[in-house]
């Protein structure tokens, strides 16, 4: 590649880069469930919309109204000023007192000889401070000390006359709005109802979606469906629950049919198998005969093996079951000394599964482990919403590379194991096969004891 191709891909991978930075970063910091992401999207839009408004009435509504309020005030101030100016005397000043109380709203004295308070700090964030001050200074032309945080109710305006000095008090809605948080109770308590009312609609809308999730999660773990369950909801939601109990339904025709059509032919195979053994049994025991007896056990065998597996024990109902009993009826059954099979429990092994089939499951796994090891190790114990179950031996154990290749059915690694020993390829198939029908899995590993290591976990 020449280097002018590489320039050009160069601006196409970094915004994609960003794109994927900013992706994980969501992934990594949005909730996980899909209740608290729809509330996201309806909050946010609501809270950014509300402080809009707000900004804009504040900078807008509230500033202006202030502004005029402010204006007027300092305008009457002016002019109880020049009132004054124009005839200084105590009895003219007790006039304006009168009318400023009558007509102004505003209580005015006049005290000769003194002098402004000292200036004391300003509010920060007032508003009325820097409106007042702003509006005084272009009405009044002499010195004056105003004080908007000392009486809550009121605003203390001092002007110096010469020689005098004029006190106003004006009440605080004279100079400053003070409706304002009228407007934010309405906001945030319209926010309020409209939030609990998204709420209610969205646990609505959410319901049908976990209950097509639980019917799923059931039939996955080989449960039945909730009796309840149901197409609700939205109509994309009652589209996706009746596209899954359609599915379901073929799911279960295709396992009837196929169940019904194995068991005529284990029935047919049954019949000519058994003629056969009738007719060994007549016959002289020869060592000749004594190998075809082998022959039709061992095909006995390989087809109760294959309908088992072609079959899954789909027929069998789920129920609570105690997993440790299970694997105490196995170790007892396993005909080759209890000493070498060892168990371990842990609690809470009550769970729900297909009792015969999980047996088979377990026991497939317990009855291989026997053929190349001489000491079996299980152990069963509940982590973390999954039953988790170890069948370890000290056997040889199997390569990594083959851990997969020895599920499918009817594949022998007797070169690697022991050629002595004799099956159909069907064990692990099988278990396999049972455990993913609960919604689980079978992996294989190193075993603590040298050998191999067969886990099996379901959910509970």
């Amino acid at each position: 590649m020449t280097s002018s191709e590489t320039t050009q891909i160069e601006p196409d991978t970094r915004p994609l880069t960003l794109r994927r930075r900013f992706s994980r970063f969501l992934e990594r910091h949005l909730p996980e469930r899909l209740f608290a992401r729809t509330l996201i999207i309806v909050i946010t839009p609501m809270v950014v919309l509300q402080w809009i408004v707000a900004f804009v009435f504040m900078e807008r509504h509230w500033d202006k109204v202030t502004k005029h309020l402010s204006r007027a005030v300092a305008r009457d101030i002016a002019m109880i000023i020049e009132l004054y100016e124009s005839d200084p005397t105590t009895k003219a000043a007790e006039t304006i007192a009168k009318l400023a109380r009558n007509e102004l709203d505003l209580s005015v004295s006049f005290s000769p000889g003194a002098s402004l308070p000292a200036v004391q700090p300003k509010p920060f964030f007032s508003l009325l401070d820097r409106r007042l001050n702003r509006e005084l200074s272009k009405a009044v032309k002499q010195p004056f000390w105003i004080d908007t945080v000392g009486k809550s109710d009121y605003v203390d305006i001092r002007v110096l006359l010469d020689d005098t000095v004029l006190s106003i008090i004006a009440r605080r809605n004279r100079a400053y709005a003070t409706n304002t948080h009228i407007f934010i109770l309405w906001m945030v308590g319209a926010s309020l109802v409209l939030l609990t009312i998204a709420i209610i609609f969205l646990r609505n809308q959410i319901r049908p979606i976990v209950q097509l999730t639980d019917a799923a999660e059931s039939f996955g773990k080989g449960r039945d469906a909730p009796k309840d369950f149901r197409p609700r909801g939205a109509q994309e939601v009652q589209r996706a629950a009746i596209a899954f109990l359609k599915m379901r339904q073929r799911i279960e025709r295709q396992i009837e049919q196929r169940t019904a059509m194995l068991a005529g032919v284990s029935h047919d195979l049954r019949t000519i198998l058994t003629r056969f053994n009738l007719n060994l049994a007549l016959m002289d025991n020869t060592p000749e005969v004594e190998d075809m007896r082998g022959d039709m056990k061992e095909m006995q065998h390989m087809l109760e093996d294959y309908l088992a597996f072609a079959r899954g024990e789909g027929d069998e109902k789920p129920s609570r079951t105690n997993i440790g009993g299970l694997l105490e009826e196995i170790r007892n059954g396993t005909g080759s000394g209890a000493q070498q099979v060892g168990l371990k429990l842990g609690p809470g092994l009550e769970v729900t599964v297909r009792r015969n089939a999980f047996k088979r499951c377990i026991s497939n796994l317990v009855e291989n482990a026997l053929k190349y090891g001489r000491n079996v190790q299980i152990t069963a114990q509940r982590r973390s919403g999954w039953l988790i179950i170890h069948v370890d031996d000290d056997g040889i154990g199997i390569p990594e590379d083959m851990h997969e290749q020895v599920f499918r059915p009817f594949f022998r690694l007797d070169i690697a194991r022991n050629q002595d020993t004799s099956g159909t390829g069907l064990g692990l198939a099988i278990a396999r096969d049972i455990a993913r029908n609960h919604g689980g899995e079978i992996t294989l590993g190193k075993s603590p004891m040298g050998g191999l290591r067969i886990s099996v976990q379901i959910p509970v």
